[in-house]
């Protein structure tokens, strides 16, 4: 948890196009964007409440968002409210769907 938090203050208050970030490597190998190009300037635009310029970094931070959103939903649901939801993403069918979903990006 404190590593999180750690990393989220890291992206406020640090903008990720100065140098002090890493490049992407696989970028900089091959000059040619992977899925997760831009996703440390996205959640820099979005911690600071910019979402659209965020969404325009990296389309796939949107779902992102969406599959922790849903995870935190099932975690506290079933650790709090003692509810025994089943969690859809363990399911492999779900996995390869976010895959294919992933790889064309």
């Amino acid at each position: 948890m404190i590593v999180i938090f750690g990393l989220l203050s890291l992206y406020f208050f640090w903008n990720p196009e100065v140098d002090i970030f890493p490049k992407c490597p696989f970028y900089s190998l091959t000059g040619v964007y992977c899925p997760g190009c831009g996703s440390q300037r996205a959640a820099h635009q979005m911690l600071h409440g910019n979402f659209i310029e965020g969404l325009r970094h990296n389309y796939l931070i949107g779902v992102l968002g969406i599959i922790l959103l849903y995870e935190l939903f099932v975690f506290v649901a079933n650790k709090f409210f003692n509810k025994r939801i089943y969690n859809l993403l363990h399911n492999s069918k779900i996995t390869i769907g976010i895959l294919i979903l992933i790889i064309p990006f």
